[in-house]
């Protein structure tokens, strides 16, 4: 990995962002806009003053918020729900797109590594705010507290993508390209040891309250797009989780859900709504006219779908089928709708509604949410034997969504529910589903079926599941092996 190469790029960017931050546009000035004297905006005097303090770590909000790895037509919402069995693709669309709907990846035109680089800058960029905040001495003890709680939790979440697309991966953790650009790719599980103390680090210095783009509490309407104690928590819990340490997923679980002032499950159409109730940690719009960029990407307009890769996107039939009757998720405008175009009927998701340019901003891009907590308790209490704890949080999901009872009263039968009920509540959100069938060993199953109807006959191999490392990295780093098969 050319670690020189990224550290000159985000050397660069942390200064634009920073910069970008104080000047940012009208659109997310709730969070973004300080005002700094331009003088200051210099490297050795970013961490001397709390206002370009903050604005590093707000650019990197700005940044993740912008259409590229986390929302858009590139995003892992996107790729992650095009690999799995929950997207299907308009023909004549090829490309990047169609690579990763076929489960076609390849090292030689480099698609499957897109988010490798853009993750590890966003590591680097932590990297460069812990070091500046652990050194800083004059800045405000609580501004600095916040902010080095805000970096860590976000190191921990780019690294979770990281270990979850593309496997062992290098950790990464200061700005010296010198010992960066020589480093190993380290074992999944030493991953998330790192990912874990991170945020368990995190919540121990984070606000328990929101915070604006001063790090001052609220005085009107409170808005969710700063990491609070209750977001590291939430993350914490779907990392032990995926650990397979089921009694602290649902230790940190249960301090989100049981916030009962802050938290609660909305009705089907209120969840994405900007500072839901059920928000924990939301993303600002920050496009000029824009709602989310996952809403210009999903929604599909009358005409229906088309070559053009913004609006090629539809639900499978595979998704569509795994619907109960009279699930309120399925219903027509709730989360799914649709449009019929010479006799074909194409559903889309329509969690978020909002297409139309200069519409009033009224969704924020949800990152991290209270219904995956339910689950999250629900799939850990299972594993624990605590059945009918389990089907009480799954009961929670399904009531929303208008269903009875789940009927399941065994530990095998009780897992299967709740994957099902997390493929229908999860789908096209962060990559949910493809996570999912690699993490319970379920992807060679489902995959080996949903290949072939998606790529003309061809078959599905195991190695797959796992993304490509780009094999200019692989050149340039000296101690970096590819993922077998590619």
């Amino acid at each position: 990995m050319d670690m020189k190469i990224i550290y000159n790029f985000c050397h660069c960017s942390l200064i634009v962002g920073v910069l970008f931050a104080v000047f940012a546009f009208e659109s997310c000035t709730k969070l973004v806009e300080v005002d700094v004297p331009t003088d200051r905006i210099v490297d050795r005097n970013v961490y001397t003053n709390d206002e370009t303090a903050i604005a590093v770590l707000n650019g990197i909000y700005i940044n993740m918020s912008q259409p590229g790895t986390f929302t858009g037509t590139r995003s892992i919402s996107l790729f992650a729900g095009l690999s799995a069995d929950e997207l299907a693709l308009y023909d004549g669309i090829g490309g990047v797109h169609l690579n990763y709907y076929q489960n076609e990846l390849s090292v030689t035109d480099g698609t499957g590594s897109e988010h490798w680089t853009p993750l590890y800058s966003y590591v680097f960029k932590c990297n460069a705010a812990i070091e500046g905040l652990q050194s800083a001495t004059s800045l405000n003890p609580a501004v600095r507290q916040q902010l080095l709680g805000e970096a860590k939790f976000l190191r921990a979440f780019q690294y979770f993508y990281l270990v979850t697309m593309f496997g062992d991966v290098p950790i990464v953790l200061s700005t010296d390209y010198s010992v960066n650009e020589r480093l190993a790719r380290s074992p999944k599980e030493v991953v998330f040891k790192q990912i874990i103390a991170d945020l368990e680090e995190a919540k121990s210095l984070l606000s328990t309250n929101y915070l604006d783009r001063s790090l001052q509490p609220y005085t009107g309407e409170t808005e969710r797009v700063r990491p609070t104690r209750w977001a590291a928590a939430a993350l914490l819990a779907r990392a032990y989780l995926y650990k397979g340490d089921y009694a602290n997923a649902e230790t940190q679980a249960d301090l989100v859900i049981n916030n009962a002032a802050m938290y609660d499950l909305t009705p089907i159409n209120d969840v994405f709504l900007k500072n839901s109730l059920e928000a924990i940690w939301q993303l600002q719009p920050v496009t000029f006219g824009h709602n989310t960029e996952d809403g210009f990407v999903f929604v599909l307009p009358d005409s229906g779908p088309g070559i053009d890769e913004n609006k090629g996107f539809y639900i499978s039939n595979e998704l569509l089928n795994n619907f109960e009757m009279g699930d309120q998720r399925k219903e027509t405008g709730n989360w799914i709708n649709n449009v019929t175009v010479d006799g074909i009927t194409y559903y889309y998701p329509y969690k978020y509604k909002i297409s139309e340019l200069d519409a009033p901003v009224s969704e924020y891009l949800m990152v991290l949410r209270l219904g995956e907590l339910y689950l999250i308790r629900a799939e850990a209490r299972a594993q624990l034997n605590n059945i009918s704890g389990a089907q009480g949080d799954l009961n929670r999901i399904r009531t929303r969504a208008g269903l009875p009872n789940i009927n399941a009263i065994d530990k095998v039968s009780l897992l299967s529910a709740i994957l099902h009920e997390r493929q229908v509540e999860l789908f096209t959100e962060w990559g949910h589903r493809w996570l999912d069938l690699k993490r319970t060993g379920n992807v060679d199953k489902v995959m080996s079926i949903v290949t072939p109807l998606k790529a003309n006959g061809n078959i599905w191999r195991s190695f797959q599941q796992w993304y490509p490392l780009p094999f200019s990295d692989i050149q340039k780093g000296p101690n970096l092996v590819q993922n077998a098969g590619y």
